[in-house]
C-alpha cells in the first residue's frame, strides 16, 4: 500500500474527458460525435508545466497557448480511424510523468437503400451486405420472399469474412432465384437492421467473342483482297506476240542462221 501511494503522489497528470463516459481509462463514444480530453498537472514550477500530447505515439500539434498547465485536444467528428486510439499526455520534462485514454468507438452496420438487381439466367449472382459494427453482430440471418432461406435447395453459397456477408450462386435460375431478399443484422447495441436486394432474372441473351470475330473478319477481308488483285493481273497482263508468228518454216529456220559478207 505504501509503494501505491508514492506512485500515485509522484503521477500529477491526469486527463478528464467531455462527456464524461469512461472508466478505467476508457472513454466510450460513438461515429460522428465530439470527444473533448483535457490534460491537468500540479507542477509547481513553471519550467516543468509544458504539457505534450500522443495520438499512438504520434505527437499532436497544439497552440502555444495551448501547452502550459492545461491543454486540451478535440476529436470532432470521432471516425472510424479512433476506434481504440491511445491518447496520452506528459510533461514536457519528464515524458514518464503520464496519462492515457483509450477510446472505445462503437458503431452500428450500415443500412443501405433497397437495392434493385437484374442478372440474367445462368450468370452469377452476388449479394453483398455490410456487417462491419463495433461491438461484433450477434447473428445474421438471409430471407427470401420473407421466408428464411434453404441454401442448399436454392444452390447458394454464404460466406463471411466479419465484415461482409455474401450470398452468391454460380448459375442463376428464374424459379429459384427471382424475387427479394433480406440481410437481417442483429447487433447486441444497436438491435436489428435490415438491407434489401430485388433481383430480377431476365433471359440468357447470346453472347459473341469480339476478338475471335474481328479475326474471322479480317481474314476474310484479306483473302477477298488477295484474290481480287490476283484477277485484275491477270486481266490487264498484254498479250504478246511472236515476231516470227505467221512466217513459213524455212524462214524460221533461216532465221537461227547469220549470214555474212565479205567484200
Amino acid at each position: 500500500m505504501k509503494l501505491t501511494w508514492i506512485v500515485a503522489l509522484l503521477n500529477c497528470v491526469s486527463i478528464t474527458s467531455t462527456p464524461d463516459d469512461g472508466v478505467d481509462g476508457i472513454i466510450h463514444t460513438e461515429l460522428g460525435k465530439t470527444v473533448s480530453l483535457t490534460c491537468t498537472h500540479n507542477a509547481t514550477s513553471e519550467a516543468d508545466s509544458e504539457l505534450v500530447w500522443l495520438r499512438n505515439d504520434a505527437v499532436v500539434s497544439l497552440n502555444e497557448g495551448n501547452k502550459k498547465g492545461q491543454s486540451r485536444v478535440c476529436i470532432s467528428p470521432v471516425i472510424l480511424a479512433d476506434k481504440e486510439a491511445t491518447f496520452t499526455c506528459h510533461l514536457q520534462s519528464n515524458a514518464s510523468d503520464r496519462a492515457s485514454v483509450v477510446l472505445n468507438v462503437t458503431y452500428p452496420p450500415s443500412v443501405t437503400d433497397a437495392e434493385v438487381i437484374t442478372v440474367e439466367e445462368e450468370a452469377t449472382m452476388v449479394l453483398p451486405c455490410d456487417i462491419d459494427a463495433h461491438p461484433p453482430v450477434s447473428s445474421v440471418i438471409w430471407n427470401l420472399n420473407g421466408t428464411e432461406m434453404d441454401l442448399k435447395a436454392g444452390r447458394f453459397i454464404l460466406t463471411n469474412d466479419g465484415l461482409t456477408s455474401r450470398l452468391s450462386t454460380d448459375k442463376v435460375q428464374r424459379s429459384l432465384h427471382e424475387g427479394t431478399y433480406e440481410c437481417i443484422v442483429d447487433s447486441p447495441l444497436y438491435g436489428s437492421q435490415t438491407n434489401v436486394f430485388t433481383v430480377n432474372v431476365t433471359d440468357k441473351t447470346m453472347k459473341f467473342p469480339l476478338w475471335p470475330m474481328v479475326a474471322g473478319i479480317v481474314v476474310v477481308c484479306l483473302t477477298t483482297l488477295l484474290a481480287v488483285a490476283a484477277r485484275w493481273r491477270k486481266i490487264v497482263k498484254p498479250s504478246c506476240l511472236s515476231v516470227n508468228a505467221g512466217l513459213p518454216d524455212f524462214l524460221l529456220l533461216k532465221s537461227k542462221f547469220v549470214f555474212t559478207t565479205s567484200e
